[in-house]
């Protein structure tokens, strides 16, 4: 019910309630055994291009929300000092899955001003780009929040400089309508109640309702509008105690909201916060992807 994910917003919340998810990256070594798992599972996407970096290329699942999953993995022939360097490495090299997040950002200057005025770090803006298989040239500024890795807590913030359909669109239209976009980010974490402290610091959110999901293996909690849900694990030995001892706190899993559960292959359901999900198998696709069925 999308209802479920639906909370009170006072004026002091603002800037959680337009928070927008702009992309979820998912990072691995071989591009196209990413794609071919995740159409699989029934969810279209299409390639868009190497990066400038000379390391990593990228497909893309877009939605009419304007949100999309990225797919980055290794080009071909990748400078293997450039992969070294690359900010993401360990995850690329690591086959991490769920890798990033980041968040549209109309005006970066005046958001990254908020962000400070509210004690949070914000990087230096800096440029990227990627030219399409047709030959059209992207371009964008980004800047990372807080001392971790780029977008691998909080969302780093992107703003495009050419327009941004032609990145989010590549065939002119989202390569998949059967879900809205990507609408939750599951943030693994160490401790929960600092990951909260830090995320309603960030953006004025108000306290966290929580819940255990003993099939997820964590305690989970929402913070008002922002689109996560952290995750703290349960045991030590855990698939996400073991993944966030080899990666750090960082996205574990994302979740698409939309109406279509009979055109994709799921294999286990949970309920979050009064909203049912239905699960990918991870063992079959490589990583964790939750549907939310909405009206």
């Amino acid at each position: 019910m999308k209802a479920a994910w639906i909370f009170a917003v006072c004026a002091a919340c603002l800037p959680a309630a337009d928070l927008k998810i702009d992309h979820a990256t998912v990072a691995g070594r071989d591009l196209k055994k990413m794609q071919a798992a995740l159409e699989a599972v029934g969810v279209t996407c299409a390639y868009g291009g190497a990066h400038t970096n000379h390391a990593t290329e990228m497909a893309l699942a877009s939605f009419p929300d304007g949100s999309y999953l990225e797919l980055m993995g290794l080009q071909a022939a990748a400078d293997p000092h450039a992969v070294e360097q690359h900010e993401w490495s360990k995850y690329l090299t690591g086959d991490a899955g769920p890798c990033a997040w980041a968040v549209r950002a109309p005006d970066l200057a005046a958001e990254a001003q908020r962000l400070k005025a509210a004690g949070i770090a914000v990087s230096a803006p800096s440029e990227g780009g990627r030219q399409r298989p047709d030959g059209v040239r992207l371009e964008w500024k980004t800047a990372g929040i807080g001392p971790e890795t780029r977008g691998t807590f909080f969302p780093f913030l992107i703003q495009d400089v050419t327009r941004r359909d032609l990145r989010a669109y590549p065939q002119g239209k989202p390569t998949d309508r059967d879900w809205r976009g990507v609408t939750r980010v599951v943030i693994a974490v160490k401790n929960l109640d600092d990951a909260v402290a830090r995320f309603r610091k960030a953006y004025n959110a108000p306290a966290p309702i929580k819940q255990v999901d003993q099939d997820f293996g964590a305690q989970l909690a929402l913070v008002g509008n922002v689109p996560v849900v952290l995750a703290q694990p349960l045991a030590s030995d855990s698939w996400l105690a073991v993944r966030l001892e080899r990666f750090g706190e960082g996205p574990c899993a994302f979740i698409l909201a939309g109406t279509h559960w009979n055109k994709v292959h799921t294999a286990a359901r949970t309920r979050w916060f009064g909203a049912e999900i239905a699960w990918a198998d991870p063992a079959a696709l490589g990583w964790w992807l939750g549907f939310e069925k909405t009206l």
